[in-house]
């Protein structure tokens, strides 16, 4: 009985640590995106997005993040330029009204920030990502900071008159401002 005991144990020891999992405050969190159009530049939002959060920066091998953007909630407090980019040569939400990104795999850079590498699909096409972190826990709570530059025409995002990056640009600056409750 007693082997058992200290084998079961030994066990438990060796077991790899899990990544605290976390849940979305959506009503106190955001999704923002910056951009240029003829030289101007200009912000907007997701309204709606879901975010699974399995994450502890002493256990980045462990940790996960899966978001899930609802697309047709863009908001850039214009709706001429909202409902544009809502439509085929854009978004084209009719047919691909989500994104979705997730993780591959956390590492810490050399200077020492958290980065989650990982793929997002946007537009039917899926591409390699590298997301910088910022988390600070606070008890039960915690704030996760994620920036990431994409390029919107990686993705098709802006056919034909559009693709020009001098007309639109193609780097569109990503900042997600998560706030966070551990799961009981």
């Amino acid at each position: 009985m007693k082997r058992t005991g200290v084998v079961l144990t030994l066990l438990l020891a060796c077991a790899p640590a899990l990544a605290r999992t976390w849940n979305l405050d959506a009503a106190h969190s955001n999704l923002a995106f910056t951009n240029s159009y003829q030289g101007v530049e200009y912000t907007g939002q997701f309204r709606r997005f879901n975010a699974v959060i399995d994450y502890d920066p002493n256990d980045l091998a462990h940790a996960k993040l899966d978001v899930t953007i609802d697309i047709t909630s863009l908001d850039t407090q214009k709706s001429e330029r909202d409902h544009t980019a809502l439509g085929a040569d854009f978004f084209d939400t009719a047919r691909f009204p989500k994104a979705h990104f997730v993780t591959t795999a956390f590492h810490k850079a050399a200077d020492g920030k958290i980065i989650a590498d990982g793929v997002l699909t946007l537009r039917g096409v899926s591409k390699p990502v590298a997301l910088t972190v910022l988390f600070k826990p606070d008890g039960d709570a915690a704030t996760l900071d994620v920036t990431v530059q994409v390029k919107r025409l990686d993705f098709g995002i802006g056919a034909g008159q559009w693709a020009d990056p001098s007309m639109i640009g193609d780097g569109v600056a990503v900042h997600g401002h998560l706030q966070l409750r551990a799961r009981k």
